[in-house]
């Protein structure tokens, strides 16, 4: 076993990364101060909203701009000062790249397109040819060596495009919305054969993508991006289940979120009802955000007794396939969302149903509401009012 000092650094080291830009006579701080490391081998999503910073943060990591302040290592070496023509250099040793758009030479074959960052790094005839074969094979395309992108599904184009960013066995690969392009079936299937890539060939990817399922789905750890800096970084499991604020709560999945005012001893009054918070900041004093996700929302008879309970009546039952989803205007004003495994034999509850809406206290997550609350409720009402006109 290797002692500390014999461990390498991590592949990714930014410190106090900040962007501006001048638009005219206003500058735009697209990026403000982000720490991030990333360890060899790891895949890293970046998810955020349109302007959150996380093209922003790309563009950077990826050797394509400088930072106005911190620092960047790269594979230990600090490019965050570099020249145009060094950033170059750069990028085509150290790093390959996979945008939505493949980007594909329309007349030129799968072969031919993945062997173009060879030629650039000096690599020709067989040598080049041998190392094209290889990464074909690694996707599974090396039986449509000779086919053009036409001949070609979306899919397979999507697998060419990567097998041209891996050719050059890269230490980063910088993955921009590369499954955007493709219909919902095949992008789930890619999702799996993408991820199953990553850990066979061992290069650290970082995935930038609006799609929360496919982050949570795909990445080790996932980082969320708001107004220019990371909200939060950590593995799935812990910022879907352990949102740190609500707008991290709010954006990744869907969470029911509701205001209240604790006492200090784990109990959070909502209007004229009490209940016990088993997670997050419970002993928190004043006002505060309840966050409950929509999978650990019970709907029991109307009339069940008992600690953590809420009258309601049923508002809307939405049937989505797997799931059946149930929106419940409750006792004190607010509305949450029940969601229930689909067992056959139609929605268990009929609008205009008066239930019983049990939130488990190990459900029941306490932030310290430090935010303008109108604001953050307009926000969140329309991103709802948005998921329930989509489905």
């Amino acid at each position: 076993m290797s002692s500390p000092s014999e461990q390498r650094p991590p592949v990714i080291r930014a410190e106090g990364l900040s962007k501006d830009y001048r638009v005219g006579r206003n500058v735009v701080h697209a990026l403000r101060n982000v720490d991030l490391s990333v360890e060899r081998g790891e895949f890293v999503a970046i998810v955020g909203a349109s302007g959150s910073g996380k093209s922003t943060l790309m563009n950077l990591l990826g050797c394509l701009d400088t930072p106005t302040e911190g620092r960047y290592r790269l594979d230990g070496a600090l490019v965050s000062r570099l020249s145009r023509d060094q950033r170059a250099l750069v990028r085509n040793r150290k790093l390959g790249f996979v945008f939505q758009s493949f980007n594909l030479l329309p007349r030129a074959t799968s072969l031919k397109n993945v062997m173009l960052p060879l030629l650039y790094a000096g690599i020709v005839g067989k040598p080049a040819e041998r190392l094209a074969y290889e990464a074909l094979n690694q996707v599974g395309l090396g039986d449509r060596a000779r086919h053009r992108p036409l001949e070609l599904s979306g899919g397979q184009q999507q697998r060419v495009a990567l097998a041209r960013a891996l050719v050059l066995n890269p230490a980063v690969l910088l993955l921009d919305e590369p499954l955007g392009a493709l219909d919902a079936k095949l992008r789930k299937a890619l999702q799996i054969e993408l991820k199953a890539l990553q850990e066979e060939v061992g290069i650290t990817f970082i995935y930038v993508t609006h799609d929360q399922e496919e982050a949570l789905t795909m990445s080790d750890r996932l980082a969320v991006m708001s107004n220019g800096r990371i909200e939060q970084i950590g593995s799935p499991v812990e910022v879907y289940e352990e949102p740190s604020t609500a707008y991290v709560a709010d954006f990744l999945g869907v969470s029911n979120m509701m205001r209240g005012t604790g006492d200090g001893h784990g109990r959070v009054q909502i209007g004229d009802f009490q209940l016990i918070a088993g997670r997050g900041e419970s002993g928190a004093e004043g006002r505060v955000r309840v966050v409950v996700r929509p999978e650990r929302v019970h709907l029991d008879e109307h009339g069940t007794t008992g600690e953590n309970r809420i009258p309601g009546m049923v508002e809307r039952v939405l049937y989505v396939g797997a799931t059946i989803q149930v929106i419940v205007h409750l006792a004190h004003g607010e509305t949450l969302q029940a969601w229930m495994q689909n067992r056959g034999g139609g929605p268990p509850w009929a609008q205009g149903t008066p239930v019983s809406v049990h939130l488990p206290p190990d459900a029941v997550r306490v932030l310290v509401d430090d935010t303008d609350a109108g604001e953050e409720d307009a926000a969140a009402s329309g991103r709802q009012e948005g998921e329930l006109a989509q489905r």
